[in-house]
């Protein structure tokens, strides 16, 4: 898949805190409808197996919305299940060894917390950039939260699109102006939601409005 930084502009990392009986495909599927442009699996907890079975079944999911599937950290599942990409940690494999596995043709995305990471994840070849935790985040217990100022540094040290990710919802994104940002990478600001469908039109609808 061609790589486009309109794809970024609502990008929904999955996150099964908030399920409640539901599955994580009936949550996906309202984040869709609502205008997601980017699903990222998140599974931290789950046998290799079990990861690229439900992988498998959630790009069959967005691609009846045409939208792409990465997987979070594991490229090897990323390739069993045929997924569209993979987003990387500083502490995982480095782009370059990822790209080789899964092809020229498909998405890599890198987290960057600082100028320096931006500088050398565009150089490995990454397709964009994941920056944050632009207003701390309920998800990762160990991420620090990142100055606006920071944000904008990386944004301008780079030729990639940027995401920026970390407490963002439809109340604070405004506040994103200006930082150069492609887009916003959203998890319980859409799945903590009681109506998911909903937050993620606000959403896209308030991200629109910056970008």
């Amino acid at each position: 898949m061609r790589f486009d930084k309109n794809l970024l502009r609502l990008y929904a990392v999955t996150d099964r805190t908030w399920l409640g009986g539901r599955t994580i495909f009936e949550d996906v599927e309202k984040a869709l409808i609502g205008g997601v442009t980017l699903v990222q699996l998140r599974e931290k907890d789950t046998a290799f197996d079990n990861l690229v079975e439900t992988a498998v079944k959630m790009k069959d999911l967005c691609a009846k919305y045409n939208v792409p599937l990465i997987i979070n950290d594991n490229v090897y599942a990323a390739k069993a299940a045929g997924a569209d990409g993979v987003h990387l940690g500083q502490d995982d494999m480095p782009p370059v060894e990822a790209r080789k596995i899964l092809g020229a043709d498909k998405i890599i995305g890198v987290t960057a917390k600082t100028v320096t990471q931006a500088k050398k994840a565009q150089d490995d070849g990454a397709d964009y950039l994941g920056s944050g935790a632009v207003f701390g985040t309920s998800t990762k217990s160990n991420a620090k939260k990142m100055e606006i100022g920071v944000l904008k540094d990386i944004t301008a040290s780079v030729s990639i699109p940027v995401a920026a990710i970390g407490g963002i919802n439809a109340e604070n994104v405004p506040r994103l102006k200006d930082t150069g940002i492609a887009g916003a990478a959203v998890v319980s600001g859409i799945f903590a939601q009681r109506d998911i469908e909903k937050a993620a039109k606000e959403l896209y609808k308030r991200i629109g409005e910056i970008i």
